[in-house]
Protein backbone atom coordinates (compact mmCIF):
# COMPACT_ATOMS: atom_id res chain seq x y z
CA UNK A 1 0.00 0.00 0.00
CA UNK A 2 1.26 3.35 -0.63
CA UNK A 3 0.15 6.95 -0.11
CA UNK A 4 1.09 9.79 -1.97
CA UNK A 5 0.51 13.67 -1.86
CA UNK A 6 1.90 16.00 -4.82
CA UNK A 7 1.66 19.17 -5.82
CA UNK A 8 1.99 20.16 -9.54
CA UNK A 9 2.56 23.63 -10.65
CA UNK A 10 1.73 25.07 -7.46
CA UNK A 11 4.47 26.74 -5.67
CA UNK A 12 6.71 29.16 -7.69
CA UNK A 13 10.28 27.67 -7.17
CA UNK A 14 8.93 23.90 -6.59
CA UNK A 15 7.06 23.60 -10.19
CA UNK A 16 6.58 19.59 -8.68
CA UNK A 17 6.42 18.24 -5.12
CA UNK A 18 5.96 15.25 -4.14
CA UNK A 19 5.15 13.05 -0.45
CA UNK A 20 4.89 9.31 -0.62
CA UNK A 21 4.52 6.61 2.15
CA UNK A 22 5.16 3.08 1.19
CA UNK A 23 3.57 0.28 3.18
CA UNK A 24 4.97 -3.25 2.88
CA UNK A 25 6.21 -6.48 4.78
CA UNK A 26 9.07 -5.14 6.70
CA UNK A 27 10.81 -8.39 5.75
CA UNK A 28 10.02 -8.19 1.96
CA UNK A 29 13.92 -7.46 -0.12
CA UNK A 30 13.93 -4.18 -0.84
CA UNK A 31 16.25 -1.92 -2.40
CA UNK A 32 16.55 2.24 -1.11
CA UNK A 33 16.65 4.26 -3.79
CA UNK A 34 19.95 4.89 -5.84
CA UNK A 35 20.61 5.14 -9.30
CA UNK A 36 20.16 1.81 -11.44
CA UNK A 37 22.10 -0.09 -13.88
CA UNK A 38 22.84 2.61 -16.41
CA UNK A 39 22.76 5.57 -14.65
CA UNK A 40 19.59 6.81 -15.31
CA UNK A 41 16.76 5.68 -14.03
CA UNK A 42 16.50 6.80 -9.67
CA UNK A 43 14.78 4.95 -7.32
CA UNK A 44 13.90 1.82 -5.10
CA UNK A 45 13.11 -1.08 -5.94
CA UNK A 46 11.53 -4.36 -5.58
CA UNK A 47 13.95 -7.06 -5.17
CA UNK A 48 10.99 -9.61 -5.36
CA UNK A 49 9.62 -8.44 -8.81
CA UNK A 50 12.37 -6.93 -9.97
CA UNK A 51 10.28 -3.23 -10.43
CA UNK A 52 9.15 -0.09 -8.56
CA UNK A 53 7.09 2.19 -6.46
CA UNK A 54 8.82 5.45 -7.61
CA UNK A 55 11.45 6.26 -9.67
CA UNK A 56 12.55 9.19 -12.07
CA UNK A 57 14.84 10.05 -14.66
CA UNK A 58 17.57 12.76 -15.58
CA UNK A 59 16.03 14.00 -18.62
CA UNK A 60 12.53 14.99 -16.09
CA UNK A 61 10.64 12.17 -16.10
CA UNK A 62 8.74 11.00 -12.84
CA UNK A 63 6.89 8.15 -12.40
CA UNK A 64 4.91 6.41 -9.55
CA UNK A 65 2.19 3.77 -8.51
CA UNK A 66 -0.06 2.56 -5.71
CA UNK A 67 -2.06 -0.53 -5.55
CA UNK A 68 -5.84 -0.84 -5.43
CA UNK A 69 -7.50 -1.97 -2.08
CA UNK A 70 -9.41 -4.90 -3.22
CA UNK A 71 -10.60 -8.51 -1.70
CA UNK A 72 -9.78 -10.83 -4.47
CA UNK A 73 -6.57 -10.78 -6.70
CA UNK A 74 -4.97 -12.61 -9.77
CA UNK A 75 -2.04 -14.65 -8.75
CA UNK A 76 -1.24 -15.30 -12.42
CA UNK A 77 -1.31 -11.24 -13.31
CA UNK A 78 1.72 -9.13 -14.50
CA UNK A 79 3.70 -7.15 -12.10
CA UNK A 80 2.71 -3.82 -11.26
CA UNK A 81 5.72 -2.48 -10.47
CA UNK A 82 7.01 -2.83 -14.18
CA UNK A 83 4.59 0.15 -14.99
CA UNK A 84 6.63 3.10 -13.58
CA UNK A 85 9.71 1.64 -15.89
CA UNK A 86 8.22 1.27 -18.90
CA UNK A 87 7.03 4.95 -18.84
CA UNK A 88 10.49 5.83 -17.73
CA UNK A 89 12.65 3.57 -20.32
CA UNK A 90 10.18 4.51 -22.87
CA UNK A 91 10.17 7.61 -25.56
CA UNK A 92 7.22 8.34 -25.57
CA UNK A 93 5.62 11.16 -23.86
CA UNK A 94 2.64 11.05 -20.54
CA UNK A 95 0.25 11.22 -23.13
CA UNK A 96 1.31 8.56 -25.66
CA UNK A 97 2.16 6.09 -23.05
CA UNK A 98 -0.94 6.26 -21.43
CA UNK A 99 -2.82 5.35 -24.42
CA UNK A 100 -0.71 2.71 -25.32
CA UNK A 101 -0.82 0.83 -21.63
CA UNK A 102 -5.04 1.46 -21.63
CA UNK A 103 -4.87 -1.29 -24.12
CA UNK A 104 -3.34 -4.12 -21.31
CA UNK A 105 -4.68 -2.56 -18.05
CA UNK A 106 -6.56 -5.63 -17.89
CA UNK A 107 -3.41 -8.19 -17.50
CA UNK A 108 -2.56 -6.19 -14.12
CA UNK A 109 -4.37 -6.30 -10.78
CA UNK A 110 -5.95 -3.19 -9.58
CA UNK A 111 -3.19 0.01 -9.99
CA UNK A 112 -3.17 3.74 -9.72
CA UNK A 113 -0.55 5.00 -12.04
CA UNK A 114 1.32 8.40 -12.13
CA UNK A 115 3.38 9.44 -15.77
CA UNK A 116 5.03 13.29 -15.23
CA UNK A 117 6.92 14.06 -18.60
CA UNK A 118 8.83 17.50 -17.90
CA UNK A 119 9.37 18.06 -22.00
CA UNK A 120 6.04 18.18 -22.78
CA UNK A 121 4.88 19.17 -19.54
CA UNK A 122 2.07 16.95 -18.94
CA UNK A 123 1.08 14.44 -16.43
CA UNK A 124 -1.07 11.61 -16.65
CA UNK A 125 -3.09 9.31 -14.43
CA UNK A 126 -3.96 5.60 -15.26
CA UNK A 127 -5.70 3.36 -13.48
CA UNK A 128 -7.64 -0.20 -14.10
CA UNK A 129 -10.16 0.33 -11.36
CA UNK A 130 -13.50 -0.32 -10.94
CA UNK A 131 -13.49 -3.92 -12.03
CA UNK A 132 -16.22 -3.83 -15.02
CA UNK A 133 -15.65 -0.24 -16.32
CA UNK A 134 -13.65 1.49 -18.81
CA UNK A 135 -10.07 2.32 -17.31
CA UNK A 136 -9.30 5.94 -16.62
CA UNK A 137 -6.72 7.99 -18.89
CA UNK A 138 -7.10 11.90 -17.87
CA UNK A 139 -4.92 14.82 -17.52
CA UNK A 140 -3.48 15.73 -13.74
CA UNK A 141 -4.20 19.45 -13.48
CA UNK A 142 -2.46 22.02 -11.89
CA UNK A 143 -3.05 21.79 -7.84
CA UNK A 144 -2.82 19.59 -4.57
CA UNK A 145 -3.17 15.80 -5.43
CA UNK A 146 -3.45 12.62 -2.64
CA UNK A 147 -3.57 9.11 -4.32
CA UNK A 148 -3.85 6.17 -1.65
CA UNK A 149 -5.04 2.94 -3.05
CA UNK A 150 -8.37 3.81 -4.16
CA UNK A 151 -9.00 6.62 -7.17
CA UNK A 152 -6.74 9.88 -7.04
CA UNK A 153 -8.38 12.16 -4.38
CA UNK A 154 -10.74 9.83 -3.32
CA UNK A 155 -11.87 11.27 -0.01
CA UNK A 156 -11.39 8.97 2.32
CA UNK A 157 -10.09 9.99 5.80
CA UNK A 158 -6.55 9.73 5.50
CA UNK A 159 -6.50 11.01 2.30
CA UNK A 160 -8.56 14.20 3.08
CA UNK A 161 -6.15 14.76 6.31
CA UNK A 162 -2.61 14.49 4.13
CA UNK A 163 -4.29 17.03 1.77
CA UNK A 164 -5.24 19.82 4.57
CA UNK A 165 -1.90 18.88 6.29
CA UNK A 166 -0.20 19.86 3.60
CA UNK A 167 -1.64 22.27 1.67
CA UNK A 168 -1.51 23.92 5.68
CA UNK A 169 2.14 23.70 5.63
CA UNK A 170 3.02 24.48 2.07
CA UNK A 171 1.37 27.79 2.95
CA UNK A 172 3.86 28.48 5.70
CA UNK A 173 6.58 28.97 2.95
CA UNK A 174 7.39 32.03 1.03
CA UNK A 175 7.61 32.23 -2.75
CA UNK A 176 10.68 32.43 -2.68
CA UNK A 177 11.53 30.21 0.16
CA UNK A 178 13.49 26.90 0.18
CA UNK A 179 11.58 24.00 1.17
CA UNK A 180 13.31 21.91 3.32
CA UNK A 181 11.45 18.39 2.22
CA UNK A 182 13.06 16.55 4.72
CA UNK A 183 11.04 18.43 7.25
CA UNK A 184 8.02 17.35 5.60
CA UNK A 185 8.32 14.17 5.87
CA UNK A 186 8.83 14.65 9.64
CA UNK A 187 5.92 17.17 10.02
CA UNK A 188 3.05 15.42 8.02
CA UNK A 189 4.16 11.47 7.02
CA UNK A 190 4.61 10.20 10.07
CA UNK A 191 0.85 10.96 11.27
CA UNK A 192 -0.58 7.49 12.71
CA UNK A 193 -4.22 8.74 13.56
CA UNK A 194 -6.53 6.67 12.36
CA UNK A 195 -9.89 7.02 11.24
CA UNK A 196 -13.46 6.23 12.57
CA UNK A 197 -14.21 2.61 11.73
CA UNK A 198 -17.39 4.12 10.37
CA UNK A 199 -15.75 6.04 7.87
CA UNK A 200 -13.91 3.28 6.14
CA UNK A 201 -14.77 1.98 2.70
CA UNK A 202 -15.29 -1.65 3.71
CA UNK A 203 -13.77 -2.99 1.04
CA UNK A 204 -12.31 -6.21 3.20
CA UNK A 205 -11.64 -7.05 6.68
CA UNK A 206 -12.89 -4.06 9.01
CA UNK A 207 -9.94 -4.63 11.70
CA UNK A 208 -7.28 -4.52 8.17
CA UNK A 209 -8.65 -1.44 7.02
CA UNK A 210 -8.54 0.47 10.70
CA UNK A 211 -5.20 -0.54 10.57
CA UNK A 212 -4.51 0.60 7.72
CA UNK A 213 -6.39 4.03 7.71
CA UNK A 214 -3.65 6.05 9.31
CA UNK A 215 -0.91 7.97 7.07
CA UNK A 216 1.86 6.06 8.88
CA UNK A 217 1.21 2.35 9.26
CA UNK A 218 2.15 0.12 11.34
CA UNK A 219 0.69 -3.29 12.94
CA UNK A 220 2.03 -6.64 13.77
CA UNK A 221 0.43 -10.04 11.64
CA UNK A 222 0.97 -13.55 11.59
CA UNK A 223 2.81 -13.07 8.23
CA UNK A 224 5.52 -10.33 10.43
CA UNK A 225 5.59 -6.75 10.58
CA UNK A 226 3.29 -5.13 8.05
CA UNK A 227 3.53 -1.23 7.50
CA UNK A 228 5.22 2.07 6.09
CA UNK A 229 9.30 1.26 5.81
CA UNK A 230 9.84 4.05 3.23
CA UNK A 231 8.78 7.42 3.22
CA UNK A 232 9.92 9.32 0.22
CA UNK A 233 10.28 13.03 -0.43
CA UNK A 234 11.07 14.30 -4.42
CA UNK A 235 11.28 18.23 -5.19
CA UNK A 236 12.23 19.93 -8.68
CA UNK A 237 13.08 23.35 -8.84
CA UNK A 238 12.74 25.72 -11.36
CA UNK A 239 16.56 25.77 -11.78
CA UNK A 240 16.03 22.26 -12.78
CA UNK A 241 17.72 20.91 -10.03
CA UNK A 242 16.16 18.17 -8.27
CA UNK A 243 16.56 15.81 -4.89
CA UNK A 244 15.20 12.82 -3.60
CA UNK A 245 15.25 11.83 0.10
CA UNK A 246 14.30 8.84 1.69
CA UNK A 247 13.84 7.54 5.20
CA UNK A 248 13.49 3.67 5.40
CA UNK A 249 13.75 0.65 7.40
CA UNK A 250 16.61 -1.81 7.25
CA UNK A 251 17.22 -4.70 9.44
CA UNK A 252 14.54 -2.99 11.49
CA UNK A 253 16.68 0.39 12.21
CA UNK A 254 16.17 3.79 10.25
CA UNK A 255 18.17 4.82 7.52
CA UNK A 256 18.01 8.24 5.90
CA UNK A 257 19.56 9.02 2.63
CA UNK A 258 19.16 11.87 -0.15
CA UNK A 259 20.25 12.23 -3.79
CA UNK A 260 20.40 15.45 -5.61
CA UNK A 261 21.12 15.66 -9.27
CA UNK A 262 20.29 17.94 -12.13
CA UNK A 263 17.53 17.46 -14.84
CA UNK A 264 18.46 17.54 -18.14
CA UNK A 265 15.39 18.66 -19.76
CA UNK A 266 14.33 19.09 -23.35
CA UNK A 267 11.91 22.02 -22.04
CA UNK A 268 13.69 24.35 -19.45
CA UNK A 269 11.46 24.03 -16.32
CA UNK A 270 10.96 27.60 -15.37
CA UNK A 271 9.01 27.51 -18.99
CA UNK A 272 6.44 25.68 -16.56
CA UNK A 273 3.07 28.01 -16.00
CA UNK A 274 1.97 28.15 -12.18
CA UNK A 275 -1.62 28.13 -11.36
Amino acid sequence: MCIVVFAWKVHPLYPFLLLLNRDEYHHRPTKSIGWWEGGEILGGRDEVAGGTWLACTRDGRVSFLTNVLELHTLPEAKSRGDLPLRFLESKKSSEEFAKEIVKEVHEYNGFNLITLDLSSNKMFYISNRPKGEPPTVQQVQPGIHVLSNAKLNVPWPKVQRLKLNFKRLLSTYDDDEDIPIKDMIDKLMRDDTKADKSQLPNICSIDWEYNLSSIFVEVDTPLGRYGTRSMIALSIRDTEEASLHETYVEKELWWEKTINYYINSKVKINDITLV
